[in-house]
């Protein structure tokens, strides 16, 4: 089974698996023809994180996370008036991108199929063409008039169901096809990252792999072990806000009011420091000890909201003014027969990332450097061969028994974890299936007016919730002293976007349940 934010991805996956391919190969495929239809949300230009589980082993992170190039000078931005990492527009905030070693690595310890084939739906739709989708077309106003972008926008933004042809994207994919990590980081496109950097970056730093196997952050919640990757990805939080939900006693039934102030309780506990604990290097295990998590959970009051508090403690709150968003980021997931599970989540960061585009590639260049902090001596500081603080949180599930029961992820920027805490809540507390957990109403904490990326920096905070919730959580958010925004159901830029994989078996069956999210109505969970 594959599930994806578009169908032609999940086609993708289980043309893979279909052909006698692993997991992996389908992971890749999919994330490949995701760089292709969905460039608004991820491409080669993008990073990589992923959690994988194998059969009889313990679940393994992946961390193909770009590193600051060896020009990288925080006293430059600082002097050029920026008290935050430029949003859009500035090759500082460019990490050298690891998606393309993110899929190498993937491959080459789990793949079963060739690396051109497995390539090759995506090489091919960028060569013969695909129908835009609705938000495809809506977000190619964001960049019609990028230069480089003329190969997504030749007349200008994209209608819905306009045939895309990508000739760049085609030739540097047929490239890696053939010729590996050399042929991408050492050809077209490094070429081009080194020129449009003008010292940003030297050719070392394209020459140093970006793929890391690390061990997982673990965590029991709700009966089951929860996995994600470690720092400098926030999926601690994930693991954090599920624990704190458990160990204060979440009801069971989600329509009852205290169960979306938990959710909201918990995320606050777990998250409001994030600015300062999260960094590259950080000590992922120590973030998610019951000593730590303990005094939070028993802080929490059941019949009564925290106050939104200040900024993590030593960093300070946000400066400029806020950005509008719309896509960033895609999850998928995949199980083969044999049982190995891959929970994948790549990104350009915000929309088409920095509105750079890397030459005549036509490859949109993320902007994942807004991580970073420009604080002078904060661990999180901008600087040569630093990784930043990342938001992409992949998750998977085991029982105590060690068997896989769950790959799970999402997009959503800051708000991942909270997403996910939902989701799990539902399936693992309260026995929904995937259908039922990942179509349900969710709430959120948002900041409103700070721009991507900020929200624990936030003076104040407030919820966000859809307008599809019970009618308890609004009376009863608010009772408790919530300041709560209700919008439209359904809007991935709110709540995010996520794919699920639920795992079952007994003796003779093994029966996978996948849910693709309703929020992008291109999405498909696809299973034989």
């Amino acid at each position: 089974m594959v599930t994806a934010a578009d169908q032609l991805a999940g086609s993708a996956g289980i043309s893979l698996l279909d052909q006698g391919g692993s997991a992996a190969d389908a992971m890749v495929a999919a994330a490949a023809v995701m760089a292709v239809v969905g460039p608004h949300l991820c491409g080669l230009g993008g990073d990589v994180l992923a959690m994988v589980k194998a059969p009889g082993e313990s679940p393994v992170a992946l961390l193909a996370v770009g590193r600051a190039g060896s020009g990288a000078d925080p006293r430059r931005l600082r002097a050029d008036g920026h008290g935050d990492m430029p949003l859009r527009g500035d090759i500082r905030s460019v990490p050298v991108p690891g998606a393309v070693d993110g899929w190498l690595a993937l491959h080459g310890r789990y793949g079963r199929r060739p690396w051109d084939a497995v390539l090759e739906p995506a090489l091919t739709l960028a060569e013969e063409g695909f129908a835009a989708s609705p938000i495809l077309a809506f977000a190619s106003h964001l960049v019609a008039d990028v230069p480089g972008a003329s190969q997504l926008c030749p007349e200008g933004p994209l209608r819905p169901g306009q045939r895309v042809r990508l000739p760049g994207i085609a030739r540097t994919l047929r490239n890696l096809a053939t010729g590996g990590r050399d042929a991408f980081y050492g050809g077209e496109f490094g070429r081009a990252l080194l020129d449009l950097g003008a010292g940003e970056y030297a050719a070392q730093d394209l020459d140093r792999p970006l793929a890391q196997w690390a061990e997982p952050l673990t965590l029991r919640a709700f009966g089951h072990d929860l996995w994600t990757v470690p720092p400098p990805s926030q999926g601690y939080l994930t693991l954090a806000g599920a624990w704190i939900a458990d160990e204060v006693g979440m009801p069971t039934d989600p329509a009852d009011p205290r169960w979306p102030h938990l959710v909201a309780e918990a995320s606050r506990a777990a998250g409001f420091d994030r600015p300062a604990v999260l960094f590259d290097g950080a000590d992922g295990p120590a973030l998610v000890t019951p000593d730590r998590l303990g005094p939070r959970a028993a802080a929490i009051d059941p019949e009564r909201a925290a106050s939104s508090g200040a900024a993590g403690a030593g960093v300070a709150p946000w400066s400029g003014t806020s950005v509008s968003a719309d896509g960033d980021t895609t999850h998928l997931c995949a199980v083969d027969a044999d049982g190995l599970g891959v929970s994948l989540t790549q990104s350009n960061a915000l929309d088409f990332g920095a509105h750079l585009v890397a030459g005549g590639t036509g490859v949109f260049l993320h902007n994942r450097g807004v991580g970073f902090s420009l604080a002078p001596g904060h661990d999180a500081e901008y600087g040569p061969g630093r990784r930043p603080s990342h938001t992409l949180s992949p998750a998977l599930v085991t029982r105590p028994d060690g068997t896989l029961a769950q790959v799970i992820g999402t997009m959503g920027g800051d708000v991942q974890p909270q997403i996910l805490l939902q989701l799990l809540a539902r399936m693992l507390h309260s026995g929904q299936d995937p259908a039922a957990a990942i179509s349900a109403a969710r709430v959120v904490i948002e900041a409103p007016g700070a721009p991507p990326f900020r929200l624990w920096q936030a003076p104040a905070r407030s919820l966000l919730m859809e307008f599809d919730a019970p009618p308890s959580w609004l009376a009863g958010l608010e009772s408790r002293g919530h300041r709560v925004r209700v919008v439209g159901a359904l809007n991935p830029v709110d709540v995010g976007c996520s794919q699920i994989i639920a795992v079952e078996s007994d003796d003779t069956h093994v029966t996978l349940t996948g849910a693709s999210d309703p929020r992008s109505p291109e999405g498909a969970a696809v299973g034989r």
